[in-house]
Protein backbone atom coordinates (compact mmCIF):
# COMPACT_ATOMS: atom_id res chain seq x y z
CA UNK A 1 0.00 0.00 0.00
CA UNK A 2 2.79 2.38 0.87
CA UNK A 3 4.47 1.63 -2.45
CA UNK A 4 1.31 2.61 -4.30
CA UNK A 5 1.05 5.85 -2.34
CA UNK A 6 4.70 6.66 -3.08
CA UNK A 7 4.18 6.08 -6.81
CA UNK A 8 1.12 8.36 -6.85
CA UNK A 9 3.00 11.00 -4.87
CA UNK A 10 5.87 10.87 -7.39
CA UNK A 11 3.39 11.27 -10.25
CA UNK A 12 1.86 14.29 -8.52
CA UNK A 13 5.30 15.86 -7.99
CA UNK A 14 6.12 15.37 -11.69
CA UNK A 15 2.81 16.88 -12.75
CA UNK A 16 3.09 20.04 -10.62
CA UNK A 17 6.29 21.40 -12.26
CA UNK A 18 4.71 20.93 -15.70
CA UNK A 19 1.63 22.86 -14.64
CA UNK A 20 3.83 25.53 -13.07
CA UNK A 21 5.76 25.90 -16.34
CA UNK A 22 2.54 26.40 -18.31
CA UNK A 23 1.29 29.03 -15.84
CA UNK A 24 4.71 30.71 -15.86
CA UNK A 25 4.75 30.89 -19.68
CA UNK A 26 1.19 32.21 -19.79
CA UNK A 27 2.09 34.87 -17.25
CA UNK A 28 5.15 35.89 -19.29
CA UNK A 29 3.01 36.17 -22.43
CA UNK A 30 0.51 38.34 -20.58
CA UNK A 31 3.31 40.61 -19.30
CA UNK A 32 4.78 40.93 -22.84
CA UNK A 33 1.34 41.73 -24.24
CA UNK A 34 0.77 44.47 -21.62
CA UNK A 35 4.23 45.95 -22.29
CA UNK A 36 3.61 45.99 -26.06
CA UNK A 37 0.21 47.69 -25.55
CA UNK A 38 1.77 50.36 -23.30
CA UNK A 39 4.62 51.00 -25.78
CA UNK A 40 2.21 51.25 -28.73
CA UNK A 41 0.00 53.65 -26.76
CA UNK A 42 2.91 55.95 -25.86
CA UNK A 43 4.43 55.84 -29.36
CA UNK A 44 1.05 56.70 -30.92
CA UNK A 45 0.36 59.45 -28.36
CA UNK A 46 3.78 61.13 -28.19
CA UNK A 47 6.03 59.98 -31.05
CA UNK A 48 4.23 59.18 -34.30
CA UNK A 49 0.83 58.40 -35.71
CA UNK A 50 -0.73 57.45 -39.02
CA UNK A 51 -3.10 59.82 -40.83
CA UNK A 52 -5.05 59.39 -44.07
CA UNK A 53 -5.25 62.35 -46.46
CA UNK A 54 -8.80 63.31 -47.37
CA UNK A 55 -8.98 65.46 -50.49
CA UNK A 56 -6.59 66.98 -53.02
CA UNK A 57 -5.52 70.19 -51.27
CA UNK A 58 -1.90 68.97 -51.04
CA UNK A 59 -1.75 67.61 -54.61
CA UNK A 60 0.72 66.79 -56.19
CA UNK A 61 2.79 66.18 -53.04
CA UNK A 62 0.06 64.16 -51.35
CA UNK A 63 -2.92 62.50 -53.00
CA UNK A 64 -6.38 61.73 -51.71
CA UNK A 65 -6.30 58.56 -49.54
CA UNK A 66 -2.50 58.64 -49.08
CA UNK A 67 -1.57 57.21 -45.70
CA UNK A 68 1.19 59.23 -44.02
CA UNK A 69 3.15 59.04 -40.81
CA UNK A 70 3.25 62.13 -38.60
CA UNK A 71 6.33 62.90 -36.48
CA UNK A 72 4.99 64.25 -33.17
CA UNK A 73 8.31 64.31 -31.34
CA UNK A 74 10.84 66.45 -33.22
CA UNK A 75 9.00 69.75 -32.67
CA UNK A 76 9.64 69.29 -28.97
CA UNK A 77 13.32 69.92 -29.77
CA UNK A 78 13.17 72.49 -32.59
CA UNK A 79 10.71 74.90 -34.14
CA UNK A 80 8.76 74.16 -37.33
CA UNK A 81 10.51 75.33 -40.49
CA UNK A 82 9.38 76.88 -43.76
CA UNK A 83 7.99 74.27 -46.19
CA UNK A 84 7.37 71.66 -43.47
CA UNK A 85 4.08 69.84 -44.02
CA UNK A 86 2.22 70.01 -40.73
CA UNK A 87 -0.96 68.59 -39.20
CA UNK A 88 -3.23 70.73 -37.03
CA UNK A 89 -6.84 70.46 -35.83
CA UNK A 90 -9.62 72.17 -37.75
CA UNK A 91 -12.40 70.78 -35.59
CA UNK A 92 -10.97 68.76 -32.75
CA UNK A 93 -14.34 67.65 -31.39
CA UNK A 94 -15.13 65.95 -34.70
CA UNK A 95 -11.49 64.82 -35.07
CA UNK A 96 -11.00 66.79 -38.30
CA UNK A 97 -7.35 67.67 -38.91
CA UNK A 98 -5.81 69.63 -41.77
CA UNK A 99 -2.50 68.93 -43.44
CA UNK A 100 -0.80 71.97 -45.04
CA UNK A 101 2.62 73.41 -45.84
CA UNK A 102 4.22 76.20 -43.77
CA UNK A 103 4.85 79.23 -45.97
CA UNK A 104 5.58 82.04 -43.50
CA UNK A 105 7.15 81.90 -40.04
CA UNK A 106 6.56 83.84 -36.82
CA UNK A 107 7.36 87.54 -37.13
CA UNK A 108 7.28 87.53 -40.94
CA UNK A 109 4.92 89.52 -43.16
CA UNK A 110 3.09 87.64 -45.93
CA UNK A 111 1.00 88.91 -48.82
CA UNK A 112 -0.29 87.50 -52.11
CA UNK A 113 0.03 89.94 -55.02
CA UNK A 114 -1.00 88.99 -58.58
CA UNK A 115 -0.81 85.31 -57.66
CA UNK A 116 2.73 85.60 -56.23
CA UNK A 117 3.47 84.92 -52.57
CA UNK A 118 5.56 87.62 -50.89
CA UNK A 119 7.30 87.05 -47.57
CA UNK A 120 8.89 90.17 -46.08
CA UNK A 121 8.40 91.99 -49.42
CA UNK A 122 10.33 89.36 -51.43
CA UNK A 123 8.80 86.80 -53.78
CA UNK A 124 8.87 83.38 -52.15
CA UNK A 125 11.18 81.04 -54.06
CA UNK A 126 9.45 77.66 -53.96
CA UNK A 127 8.38 74.88 -56.26
CA UNK A 128 5.67 73.23 -54.18
CA UNK A 129 2.64 74.96 -55.63
CA UNK A 130 0.70 72.90 -58.17
CA UNK A 131 -0.28 76.01 -60.10
CA UNK A 132 -0.28 79.77 -59.66
CA UNK A 133 -2.88 81.24 -57.36
CA UNK A 134 -5.75 82.25 -59.63
CA UNK A 135 -8.07 84.21 -57.33
CA UNK A 136 -5.59 86.31 -55.40
CA UNK A 137 -8.15 89.06 -54.71
CA UNK A 138 -9.89 86.85 -52.16
CA UNK A 139 -8.77 85.77 -48.73
CA UNK A 140 -6.90 87.29 -45.86
CA UNK A 141 -3.50 87.55 -47.61
CA UNK A 142 -4.61 90.08 -50.21
CA UNK A 143 -3.33 92.68 -47.73
CA UNK A 144 -0.09 92.28 -45.75
CA UNK A 145 -0.33 90.07 -42.66
CA UNK A 146 2.38 90.22 -40.01
CA UNK A 147 2.54 87.04 -37.97
CA UNK A 148 2.86 87.09 -34.19
CA UNK A 149 5.72 85.25 -32.48
CA UNK A 150 3.68 82.05 -32.24
CA UNK A 151 1.88 82.08 -35.62
CA UNK A 152 2.42 80.33 -38.95
CA UNK A 153 0.89 80.98 -42.37
CA UNK A 154 0.07 77.72 -44.22
CA UNK A 155 -1.10 76.87 -47.73
CA UNK A 156 -2.08 73.70 -49.50
CA UNK A 157 0.15 72.79 -52.47
CA UNK A 158 -2.96 72.74 -54.67
CA UNK A 159 -3.39 76.48 -54.16
CA UNK A 160 -6.66 76.80 -56.07
CA UNK A 161 -8.29 73.88 -54.29
CA UNK A 162 -7.28 74.38 -50.68
CA UNK A 163 -8.83 75.78 -47.52
CA UNK A 164 -5.84 77.21 -45.66
CA UNK A 165 -4.58 80.36 -43.91
CA UNK A 166 -6.18 82.52 -46.60
CA UNK A 167 -9.58 81.40 -45.30
CA UNK A 168 -10.80 83.13 -42.14
CA UNK A 169 -12.16 79.80 -40.83
CA UNK A 170 -8.59 78.45 -40.72
CA UNK A 171 -6.53 81.61 -40.35
CA UNK A 172 -3.06 81.68 -38.88
CA UNK A 173 -1.90 78.56 -37.08
CA UNK A 174 -0.68 78.91 -33.51
CA UNK A 175 2.45 77.00 -32.50
CA UNK A 176 0.52 75.08 -29.84
CA UNK A 177 -1.96 73.82 -32.46
CA UNK A 178 0.68 72.03 -34.53
CA UNK A 179 0.41 68.29 -33.85
CA UNK A 180 3.37 67.18 -35.93
CA UNK A 181 5.13 66.99 -39.26
CA UNK A 182 4.24 64.63 -42.11
CA UNK A 183 7.47 62.81 -42.93
CA UNK A 184 6.73 59.44 -44.56
CA UNK A 185 4.10 58.03 -46.93
CA UNK A 186 3.30 54.38 -46.20
CA UNK A 187 0.47 53.89 -48.68
CA UNK A 188 -0.04 53.42 -51.58
CA UNK A 189 3.00 51.18 -51.91
CA UNK A 190 3.94 52.55 -55.34
CA UNK A 191 4.57 55.97 -53.74
CA UNK A 192 6.03 54.79 -50.43
CA UNK A 193 8.85 56.95 -49.09
CA UNK A 194 9.82 60.20 -47.40
CA UNK A 195 7.74 63.30 -48.05
CA UNK A 196 9.55 66.38 -49.33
Amino acid sequence: MKEKELVEQEKQEKKDPEEMNIFHELFQLLVYFVIICVVVFFVNKYVTQRNVVDGDSMYPTLHDKDSVMIDKLSYRFHEPERFDIIVFPYNEEERIFYIKRIIALPGETVQIINGEIYVNDAVLEEDYGYEAIADYTMGTAKTPITLAEDEYFVLGDNRNNSIDSRDEDVGLIKREEIRGKAYFRIFPLKRIGTIK
